[in-house]
């Protein structure tokens, strides 16, 4: 049997809802980021997109076949958080990392997630935009206000120390994130698994520095003030009701 075999599998969930313009290029470089010793499992979800995402996404696929690619879709709009139940369920790999299909977070650092699990360190990865030297764009000084409080109240109820609660690369063993219950289908998935996680006794939670092309609203970006007082709400429903 050929070593390949015995390779570890990432399944890589990225939701997707009207990422016309950045789809085709994120799986392009999710391509080009393969590691020899770690299979690729690319889980798409697009969330009833109302653009040119499923013909792009359509495409893709019929001209990678050499690719290990599951496609689902949504016939009704339901959110981001939706989305990702609906990848983490379909997920065969060994670890699961989450990718936005836009191009603020890079494909080429997954193996700097993957490193402290596959050393057998950490069952959790997560990513931080706001440590280590690697480039970060300089956007919006309130947005980032933002992210820093509601890192800081996630913080106070669940005893950890990260420092980018909100931030997208978050890598899981399978096994782990299979095992909880997740209800948030909009932009609550951050602060609701954060807190579920905190709660598993004896987990191993590592945080890794990570770069951030951040864009703005014009170029795409979706989240808003409206989504910081869901996560407000989610701090404290998942900490303090302990769902």
């Amino acid at each position: 049997m050929n070593n390949k075999d015995f390779r570890k599998t990432l399944s890589i969930v990225i939701p997707v809802y009207n990422e016309e313009n950045t789809i085709s290029l994120i799986l392009e470089r999710i391509k080009s980021a393969q590691i020899s010793d770690i299979k690729f499992e690319i889980i798409i979800v697009n969330d009833a997109s109302t653009d040119r995402s499923d013909k792009i996404i359509k495409d893709f696929i019929n001209n990678n076949s050499d690719l290990s690619i599951k496609y689902y879709y949504h016939e009704v709009n339901k959110g981001k958080g939706c989305a990702l139940h609906t990848g983490i369920a379909n997920a065969t790999g060994d670890f699961i990392i989450i990718q936005d299909a836009d191009l603020e977070y890079d494909p080429q650092e997954y193996k700097y997630m993957l490193k402290p699990v596959i050393d057998g360190y950490a069952d959790v990865v997560f990513s931080s935009r706001f440590m280590g030297s690697k480039p970060h764009r300089i956007l919006f000084f309130w947005h980032t206000i933002g992210n820093k409080f509601l890192t800081f109240l996630s913080n106070m109820f669940t005893n950890l120390n990260l420092t980018d609660m909100e931030s997208c690369y978050k890598l899981f063993r399978t096994d782990i994130i299979k095992q909880i219950k997740l209800e948030e289908n909009r932009f609550g998935f951050e602060p609701e698994v954060t807190a579920k996680i905190s709660r598993i006794p004896g987990i191993r939670i590592y945080e890794i520095g990570i770069s951030y092309y951040g864009r703005t609203y014009e170029e795409g970006k979706k989240i808003s003030w409206k989504d910081g007082f869901r996560a407000i709400y989610c701090i404290l429903k998942y900490n303090l009701w302990k769902h």
